[in-house]
């Protein structure tokens, strides 16, 4: 039976942008605003920046707000708060892995709260180092199988630079080097396909295969949760859901 993949958890956030609209924009503006603080303004000389805007642009961000956005992280606009990174490793529901990456403008806000979503949610967290050597970072491209045969994509992206590329349910994923991310989406793009998924973002090296519904229902709110939280910037975990159980009831 399938499992619960990369492509599959971002298509799962990415159909709930409509009912916390808000929130979504209040994340991606605090990835354009650190971006743009910390590799400058132009999005073709700062990928970090490329990929905020392109994800900004994906959940329908105006133009307007995300031009406020960069001009507040590169202080041409006054109201940006200072925004530091800060990670989160534990363990949920099952044995699964999580890290949770945030920008926040107040730490001592931030802990507790992502401590009692993880206490509530039935995990705890860990020390650091107990769950980030599980991860590596990848660019993830998924896209929808109908829009070309398996043969010409597998042949287009590994010229391209991939890894690999996989074929799930009506998705196709491709993995690749942070490095070969930006060829590997142009090859795929240039070739009028649209994709459901492309990012940089940490995979899981292994996977916690969860078959029990009612562990698999407290794994995914908990990780609704976390990243539903309004200074979470990604969430990674390694669980491996079955999808039948995964979306019953």
């Amino acid at each position: 039976m399938s499992g619960h993949t990369h492509a599959q958890n971002i298509r799962r956030k990415k159909e709930a942008i409509d009912k916390k609209r808000g929130k979504i924009f209040s994340q991606l503006a605090k990835k354009l605003i650190a971006a743009a603080r910390a590799g400058g303004g132009d999005p073709n000389a700062n990928l970090a920046l490329k990929y905020a805007i392109d994800k900004a642009k994906a959940a329908n961000m105006p133009n307007d707000t995300i031009e406020r956005a960069i001009k507040k992280g590169t202080g041409e606009l006054d109201g940006a708060a200072q925004l530091v990174e800060q990670t989160f490793e534990g363990v949920g529901p099952g044995g699964v892995h999580i890290f949770v990456e945030c920008l926040t403008d107040n730490r001592n806000r931030t802990a507790p709260e992502i401590r009692k979503i993880f206490e509530i949610g039935g995990g705890k967290l860990g020390g650091p180092g107990s769950t980030a050597w599980l991860f590596e970072k990848k660019g993830v491209i998924a896209l929808e199988a109908a829009q070309i045969d398996e043969d010409e994509l597998l042949e287009l992206v590994l010229e391209a630079g991939a890894d690999d590329m996989t074929a799930e349910d009506d998705l196709y994923e491709i993995t690749c080097s942070p490095q070969a991310f930006e060829e590997v989406r142009t090859a795929v793009e240039g070739r009028g396909l649209t994709t459901t998924v492309a990012e940089v973002m940490l995979v899981p090296k292994s996977r916690v295969r969860i078959e029990d519904q009612k562990t698999a229902r407290r794994v995914l709110k908990l990780l609704e949760a976390l990243e539903e939280h309004d200074d979470v910037n990604q969430v990674a975990s390694n669980e491996d859901i079955v999808c039948e159980i995964a979306l019953e009831g």
